[in-house]
């Protein structure tokens, strides 16, 4: 954890997900009612990716929009779970 992404010659994989604007607040089936329109999220996610890379981050990223599977290996310290 007290090393930075540079320091570790490492990279960044970006995966834009919508679900994450989801809101189990009323009942069993999630509300993406606050999720930004599809063109607006687009522009937002290719800037972020931008700025990674300016600052010299190696960034791959998935598809817009499309279906994914990603398989992910929690290999470090922590894990931080983000709770509203």
């Amino acid at each position: 954890m007290n090393l930075s992404l540079a320091d570790v010659g490492g990279e960044i994989l970006a995966v834009s997900q919508f679900t994450l604007a989801g809101s189990i607040e009323r009942g069993r089936r999630p509300s993406f009612d606050g999720a930004m329109a599809a063109d607006q999220a687009r522009g937002l996610f290719e800037l972020f990716v931008d700025r990674l890379r300016a600052e010299g981050c190696r960034v791959q990223t998935g598809f817009f929009q499309c279906h994914m599977e990603v398989e992910l290996v929690n290999d470090g310290p922590v894990t931080f779970i983000l709770e509203k």
